[in-house]
């Protein structure tokens, strides 16, 4: 049946359409849809699918059940990928029975991401295949030709969608009905335990195997080389549909060849296509991997070729490729001027919005509580990834750090040790501590370091689209038990002081923080308030324009988005956008602010 689907949607189609019995994974933007959607159809519960706490256990997960035979997924960003490698790396000398998918979607921009690191350079470091998808048509045929081929050579396969492959949307055929290929079952076999003898067998089977993949992959129907003349364009992943509308609609008298496996790197016709042109100029986003793979070609056959593209200023080294920016560039190497249908004007530019917390945000009121607490004390501020690394921005000003996920609490660990008179506190989230925060806490109780984390436990992993984590209990696969207490986990790692509070009661969280501080050793302090999008707001907050003096205050202090200064200079409330949280209320030195029930 033929169905509108996003490019993570047609993933995730596809996966069910090969036969996958196992999704596992971490959320993280542009990847977080994929193994959604694969929950979302999964009525049957025929495929076992789960939100792990982080990804190198997901990607475990993923590998025990392709061990027995499953056909296994694993979904995550790029700098999710940076937590998983270590399995990974040793997977691809182990290699898997079931087919293994391993989808990252990289974050050209980056829109949502710390880095705009290539997964196609991460496929080549592991010897695995990698499969890059250009449009949501491409991504679900890509993804069930992976687990065939994963099967195949016994090793894991990469499915790297980018961003505009995973967001843009496109009419598939995809089956309403599939069968999760039946796991044969696990047996033993010394090839699953790695020893250094045998990774050094393992290492030379997986290059001899490059290789073969090369000459194989040449003939992929996703690699391809088409048009003619003297002047050739190669192009991977989003930016072969730029190349492709281009060349149609101008009629441009180029050879092309689309790389749609850029590792191992089809060899065979990346030659084929060098051979009898002048120069190349080569469209990809992020890395210069294509290019490069020319270049050596050139090199090797003696082809003289000018290779255009990254390393030569031609294209952007960096962010997400646009129409205009292929159109641009390929117009300056032929020498042509291509312009379009002018007849429409172009929308105008959208305006400039900042990020913010959310009004009645609870991560504002914990940041306003440290920093009353912390006021005229030397202080460092070390943060993580998350909604609250908007901690950051004016007028809060209470991330002075963001290095990865759960780096907060270590990194203030090693700012202790240099600087001993400052006071160092970590911020992390409550999907964040699960995910990467456990083994800071349990290092500075082991090494005795005297710091304080503050965990932000707004009840989800919000910054994704509020995904279930550890401590909330409710599982993808619809079952809900005993969530796991971070109190309880705190206490059992040996931390000297931990305590509960509500950021919202403003004068008692201030004393907690203080009292935190002055412990010796470790201490936490959690703060646990709902995120604001998953309760219903019942009052809104109102300004009584008599009693306001207009000192600005409350816009100053806390920066919420649903206050305004009026021409009046006095301070207005937004109904449409405030959710009652009463923090302005605690912060307005002259008890202007009331709240009025809806």
């Amino acid at each position: 049946m033929k169905k509108l689907l996003m490019g993570n949607e047609a993933v995730a189609y596809g996966a069910a359409a090969a036969g996958v019995g196992v999704v596992s994974g971490y959320p993280g933007t542009p990847s977080t849809e994929v193994l959604e959607t694969v929950a979302k159809i999964n009525t049957d519960k025929r495929i076992y699918v789960e939100w792990s706490t982080n990804e190198k256990a997901a990607l475990e997960v993923a590998a025990g059940a392709a061990y027995a035979g499953a056909r296994s997924m694993v979904t995550m960003k790029q700098v999710g990928l940076n937590v998983a490698s270590d399995p990974l790396m040793s997977l691809a000398y182990v290699g898997v029975k079931g087919g293994m998918v391993v989808l990252v979607a990289d974050d050209p921009g980056p829109l949502s991401s710390q880095t705009e690191q290539d997964t196609r350079h991460f496929a080549r470091y592991a010897n695995l295949p990698v499969f890059d998808p250009a449009t949501p048509e491409e991504a679900y045929e890509m993804t069930i030709a992976a687990f065939a081929l994963s099967e195949q050579i016994g090793k894991p396969v990469f499915v790297r969608p980018t961003t505009k492959v995973c967001h843009s949307c496109a009419t598939i055929e995809a089956p309403d009905t599939w069968e999760p290929k039946q796991a044969d079952g696990f047996v033993k076999d010394p090839k699953w335990v790695i020893f250094p003898p045998l990774a050094y067998r393992a290492h030379v089977e997986i290059e001899a195997l490059q290789r073969r993949l090369s000459e194989e992959l040449s003939d992929s129907p996703f690699n391809k080389m088409w048009g003619s003349g003297k002047v050739g364009v190669a192009a991977g992943g989003v930016s072969r549909t730029y190349v492709t509308e281009l060349a149609e609609r101008f009629r441009l008298p180029v050879k092309v060849l689309e790389v749609g496996i850029p590792n191992p790197f089809p060899t065979k016709l990346g030659t084929e296509f060098l051979r009898g042109l002048e120069k190349v100029i080569v469209f990809e986003e992020l890395d210069p991997v294509i290019e490069e793979g020319l270049i050596e070609i050139a090199y090797q056959n003696r082809i003289d070729v000018v290779i255009l593209g990254k390393k030569t200023d031609n294209t952007p080294c960096a962010g997400e490729f646009t129409y205009e920016i292929v159109r641009d560039a390929l117009a300056d190497v032929l020498g042509m001027e291509l312009k379009d249908d002018t007849s429409c004007p172009p929308p105008p530019p959208l305006p400039v919005r900042n990020p913010v917390l959310c009004a009645g945000c609870p991560h504002r009121a914990s940041f306003y509580a440290v920093k009353l607490a912390m006021k005229g004390q030397k202080a460092v501020f070390t943060g993580d990834i998350g909604c609250y690394t908007l901690g950051n921005a004016k007028p809060l000003e209470m991330t002075d750090t963001c290095l990865c996920m759960g780096a907060g609490i270590t990194v203030a660990q090693g700012l202790k040790r240099a600087q001993p008179d400052t006071a160092h506190i970590a911020f992390v989230g409550d999907s964040t501590f699960f995910h990467t925060g456990l083994p800071g806490i349990a290092n500075a109780v082991y090494n005795q370091t005297d710091i304080t984390v503050i965990v932000l436990d707004n009840y989800t992993t919000a910054m994704t689209g509020h995904q279930p984590h550890p401590g909330i209990g409710k599982t993808m696969m619809g079952v809900q038990h005993g969530k796991i207490d971070i109190y309880g986990v705190v206490k059992a790692l040996g931390a000297s002081y931990v305590k509960k509070a509500d950021p919202f009661d403003l004068e008692n969280a201030v004393s907690i923080v203080k009292e935190a501080v002055a412990e010796p050793g470790v201490s936490v302090v959690i703060f646990e308030s709902p995120c604001i999008a998953l309760v219903k707001p019942e009052r809104v907050m109102k300004v009584d324009a008599d009693t306001c003096r207009a000192c600005g205050r409350c816009v100053r202090e806390i920066g919420c988005p649903a206050l305004f200064v009026g021409e009046d200079k006095k301070v207005f409330v937004e109904p449409s956008l405030c959710t009652g949280c009463g923090l302005c209320t605690d912060v307005c030195p002259f008890g202007a602010i009331g709240g009025e029930a809806l």
